[in-house]
């Protein structure tokens, strides 16, 4: 669930990095960065069915390597909830910072374009410290997730 203090986002985009919302991206990219963030990866075809089935999906890429360096994707009824999915950034002393950019840019998003929406994440551990500077509770009231895995 997402608190209104936003007070301390700092989203400024490092120097070499661009964010992009909807671009093309390499499945081999984005499986390399989540199995980077020792996250499972996944076969294409999976892979292009979630992004066509999300309502958009935001890549932090890195310019001049054209790596991707940031990923995160988001799905919603428009109407009471929208869920942020996939949330990986680089592992290095940027990572927080690409993760506070993904996060801040896709609150950002949510309430422009889907307002109501309650907010809420599935992410690793890695990204605790900046989901709780975006105003993020965890198991706010008690509530916890349940996830089904469809393989």
């Amino acid at each position: 669930m997402l608190g209104l203090n936003l007070s301390n986002i700092s989203s400024k985009i490092p120097e070499g990095c661009v964010l992009l919302r909807g671009e093309s991206v390499s499945f081999r990219r984005l499986n390399r960065l989540l199995s980077r963030c020792h996250l499972d990866t996944h076969q294409p075809r999976v892979l292009k069915l979630a992004l066509e089935k999300s309502d958009f999906y935001l890549t932090l890429v890195n310019k001049k390597s054209e790596d991707l360096v940031g990923f995160v994707r988001v799905t919603s009824d428009k109407g009471l909830n929208a869920n942020l999915w996939d949330l990986v950034a680089e592992p290095g002393n940027e990572q927080e910072i690409y993760i506070t950019i993904l996060v801040s840019k896709a609150i950002e998003i949510i309430r422009s374009e889907m307002q109501g929406c309650s907010i809420s994440v599935a992410a690793p551990s890695i990204s605790i410290k900046a989901l709780k500077a975006n105003g993020f509770l965890i198991d706010p009231n008690g509530i916890q997730i349940m996830g089904f895995n469809l393989r």
